[in-house]
């Protein structure tokens, strides 16, 4: 298990996998930092200094293949875990090119590793899903949610090599300082099937051409509500968004995205403003949907 984005002394899920190793029956636990962490320890030295004598962050790696009860007291806890990390000189070390999840020792780790989870920088998200994708690893990682849009990340959506995990939308994050942060537009990323995801959406609504119009620049219906999906029409359907949260490759297929690029393809020569350029004619009024993602319920 590989968190290559988590400085483990301030990392839920460094803790969340450190204090399950044996249940999950983990071989090795991994944990890598860009910078090193402001933590007081003696067994290797963590910082170095600067050229004016100031204090300088330097990078390290947190690797563990075993967790036992090193205090005494029955169980494994978190202090067995600090112990561990304080008087074994095995298990911390530094990293000679900053932790970068992209530098030549970061990607040795990545290549060890069988699944990567971590909440990896949101400016570089494109560049870190690819590399996961391009070394075919299992992963289950935080990202923006308009990352469904990116050019980079989309073209993987459609195909069925990721998707978004479950229980997605809103979330609440707990910090190290004990508070609380909301971040609506974050979610899961993963390539880990899990059973949630072929659950079947149940379709009660039937096609009505007056509560569905058609696109005029491209062939589909639009359903402004994942719940108002037509159990009743096979053609395609612009949904919004939402849908991946509760996608069943099993029911449904993934066309495309509301976007530009349907335009072109469409031949359509207006510019319609708004997220996407399907458009729609409500009250004698031209109206672009929010944001949509083109699918067909498959037979």
């Amino acid at each position: 298990m590989l968190c290559n984005c988590d400085d483990p002394y301030e990392s839920n899920f460094f803790k969340y996998f450190a204090l399950r190793f044996n249940q999950l029956g983990l071989r090795k636990l991994i944990a890598t930092c860009y910078d090193g962490s402001p933590v007081t320890g003696n067994e290797l030295p963590l910082f170095t200094f600067d050229d004016e004598g100031g204090e300088k962050r330097v990078a390290y790696k947190v690797e563990i293949t075993e967790v036992r009860d090193l205090n005494g007291d029955g169980a494994v806890d978190l202090s067995d875990v600090r112990i561990l990390l304080q008087n074994d000189r095995n298990v911390l070390s530094l990293l000679t090119q900053h932790g970068d999840f992209r530098s030549p020792e970061c990607v040795a780790l990545l290549r060890e590793a069988d699944i990567v989870v971590t909440n990896p920088p949101f400016s570089l998200f494109r560049e870190y899903i690819a590399q996961l994708v391009a070394f075919e690893k299992k992963f289950l990682i935080i990202g923006p949610l308009n990352a469904l849009h990116y050019k980079e990340v989309f073209p993987l959506i459609k195909e069925n090599r990721i998707w978004l995990g479950y229980n997605n939308g809103g979330k609440t994050y707990n910090k190290p300082d004990g508070t609380t942060q909301k971040m609506g537009n974050t979610g899961w990323y993963t390539n880990l099937d899990h059973k949630k995801r072929h659950e079947e959406l149940d379709l009660v609504c039937r096609y009505i051409p007056e509560d569905y119009p058609h696109y005029e620049n491209y062939d589909a219906i639009d359903v402004g509500k994942v719940g108002d999906i037509p159990y009743d029409w096979d053609g395609v359907m612009g949904v919004p968004d939402t849908i991946l949260g509760q996608f069943n490759p099993d029911q449904f297929e993934i066309i495309g995205l509301g976007s530009g690029d349907l335009a072109k393809q469409a031949g359509v020569g207006k510019n319609y403003r708004g997220r996407t350029d399907l458009a729609i004619t409500v009250g004698g009024k031209h109206k672009c949907p929010y944001s949509r993602i083109l699918i067909r319920r498959k037979r």
